[in-house]
């Protein structure tokens, strides 16, 4: 019986004496730091980056996991910037396919609540492609500027699925539904569509058509005819689009910031952008967002998806 005692002692000693090491593989949220990436003075243009995927809000994501636009990192970059009243303006520098139909319309919801509550001039600069969404959320912009080589425009919804059918059938692997409901299953991956799925699918993204018409004609100061004529999803160059009415003006980022400068009534400020430490950006071409994201489920996409 001593010996078990003595070994019962020698083990809590050994743990009672143990380092604890905390290892944390996810990614802690640490608040929004300032970083000056050009100009000088006291006032300030933000800067906003709204480069990949858009999505509503990002899943927790690993430390080498690839960015993507999220509406919750856009309203957080807003609450920060109405806080601080030597921010006179701001420029989203957009480089998106576009991404999820509510992802999009937050992102443009939050760009209007912050130029009604600051009163601030927004100017959106495209870079290599603003399409669908990406091209969406710039309607909250006052102005426009188009890089010559951008590709922008593909005014539309789109809903797809993949049909995993004629696999799971050569895998010999079935699936078994029991439901509550005709439509509980509504645009299931495991079965081709029914055409009453189909005619439902058209359904809502017509409605989803009509409020991208209504956002582009507000927008853009067109009429609802004219932009219905340039909306069936095609992509358009800059020039082209400068011509259709759909940008404001051919150039580059730095012209972009001088046009909010004079908008916001400034003949020198500083450029400044929001990240967390970790994602320094020494200029305002760093990038910090790929065009990579991950969503699952039925999506309503605001999206250019070339096959």
């Amino acid at each position: 019986m001593s010996r078990w005692w003595w070994v019962a002692g020698l083990l809590g000693l050994s743990l009672w004496g143990c380092v604890t090491v905390k290892v944390n593989l996810w990614e802690e949220a640490e608040p929004l730091r300032e970083q000056v990436v050009a100009g000088r003075g006291g006032d300030k243009i933000l800067l906003v980056d709204l480069s990949g995927l858009i999505i509503e809000s990002p899943r927790r994501r690993l430390l080498w996991w690839p960015g993507v636009v999220s509406a919750a990192r856009v309203k957080e970059e807003l609450d920060k910037a109405a806080k601080d009243r030597r921010v006179k303006g701001v420029v989203l520098r957009i480089n998106s396919p576009g991404g999820t139909v509510s992802g999009a319309d937050l992102i443009y919801h939050e760009l209007q609540t912050f130029k009604k509550e600051r009163g601030v001039p927004v100017v959106a600069c495209f870079l290599g492609l603003a399409a669908s969404g990406g091209y969406y959320v710039a309607q909250a912009a006052e102005a426009i500027v188009a890089s010559p080589t951008n590709l922008t425009g593909s005014i539309g919804v789109v809903a797809m699925k993949p049909n995993l059918k004629g696999l799971l059938d050569r895998l010999g692997v079935g699936s078994d539904v029991v439901k509550t409901g005709e439509w509980k299953d509504f645009w299931s991956p495991f079965r081709p569509a029914t055409e009453k799925e189909k005619e439902r699918m058209q359904e809502i993204i017509e409605e989803f058509y009509r409020r991208f018409l209504e956002v582009v004609a507000q927008g853009r100061g067109l009429s609802r005819k004219e932009v219905e004529k340039l909306a069936d999803g095609r992509i358009f160059t800059a020039p082209e689009a400068k011509e259709l009415g759909l940008v404001d003006k051919v150039g580059y980022l730095e012209e972009a910031i001088e046009l909010a400068k004079e908008k916001a009534g400034l003949r020198e400020a500083r450029v400044v952008m929001y990240y967390r430490p970790g994602s320094y950006r020494p200029s305002i071409y760093s990038w910090a967002q790929e065009l990579l994201g991950e969503m699952s489920g039925p999506q309503f996409l605001y999206l250019w998806c070339p096959e």
